[in-house]
């Protein structure tokens, strides 16, 4: 590991000048959060957090910016990415503060890792091979990089559930411990499901909690076998399912009502009137 690049603190009269120019880019944002962390005259709120009190926001800012990719949203996305980068900022300056790193050791770590896991491009190595052995090799450089250690380790705890459980079958299956195709992994969801019907009658609402644990990480493996992101197909049907149900209150409010003055009934036929709809576009 190098030794972190401490900037040392501006005057305040080149901080001031800094922070009030409207081009000032990267070091502008990296000043801004300086003195906002500044424990005389910084803001109490910003003062008070740290790494794990900053961490929730970090990924509900990543998945804000996923969502303006998954809705187009281009004008939105240009926030949403100063949002995220803003999260990365915060934590470097925490990391500073405890003498841990900087943006610039950050930076330049990052950058390391692409120039070495890219030698097809920084390299020697030849540019003519499909993305898919590209993926192989960065696999094998990153194994390469962590040296001799469990095939599950460092898929990290704090991602989507879905995600983490599709990362750890992706290792698993490098070493051989994977369905050789989708027929099988389809039979284990189909008995999976029986497993969780029987619990859902004669067992605790522990057990039969992770009998739907084990439904859904088969799902995530089929997806995997699939080449579907399940994290992204469920974003999809979150999102058709909020469209559909719009359409609902629309076509109640025509008539005066509202979905709670409605019944299962209608609101059903509806759905089907707005699916309909949808498949004329």
């Amino acid at each position: 590991m190098t030794t972190p690049d401490f900037p040392r603190p501006l005057p305040r009269a080149h901080s001031d000048a800094l922070i009030a120019n409207p081009h000032g880019g990267l070091p502008r944002l990296l000043e801004i959060m300086a003195r906002l962390r500044d424990p005389q005259s910084g803001c109490p709120w910003d003062i008070a957090q740290d790494f794990a009190s900053i961490a929730p926001y970090t990924i509900e800012e990543a998945y804000e910016v996923a969502d303006a990719i998954d809705r187009q949203a281009w004008e939105e996305l240009e926030s949403e990415l100063g949002d995220l980068l803003l999260q990365s900022v915060y934590h470097a300056r925490i990391g500073e503060e405890a003498g841990l790193f900087s943006f610039a050791s950050i930076t330049n770590a990052i950058s390391n890792k692409m120039i070495a896991r890219h030698p097809h491009v920084f390299g020697d190595e030849s540019r003519d091979k499909s993305p898919e052995q590209q993926t192989i090799d960065w696999d094998r450089l990153k194994a390469a990089e962590r040296g001799p250690v469990p095939v599950l380790d460092g898929v990290a705890l704090g991602l989507p559930a879905l995600t983490r459980a599709v990362k750890l079958q992706k290792r698993a299956a490098r070493v051989g411990f994977d369905w050789p195709s989708t027929d099988e992994v389809l039979d284990k969801i189909i008995e999976e499901s029986r497993e969780l019907v029987e619990a859902r009658h004669s067992q605790s609402a522990a057990e039969q909690a992770e009998e739907f644990g084990d439904l859904l990480f088969v799902m995530a493996n089929l997806a995997r076998h699939l080449d579907i992101d399940p994290e992204a197909a469920l974003r999809a049907a979150n999102l058709k399912f909020t469209r559909r149900f719009g359409r609902i209150e629309d076509f109640l409010a025509a008539q005066g009502k509202t979905p709670a003055q409605s019944d299962l009934a209608e609101m059903d036929a509806l759905w089907n009137r707005a699916k309909a709809e949808e498949k004329q576009l």
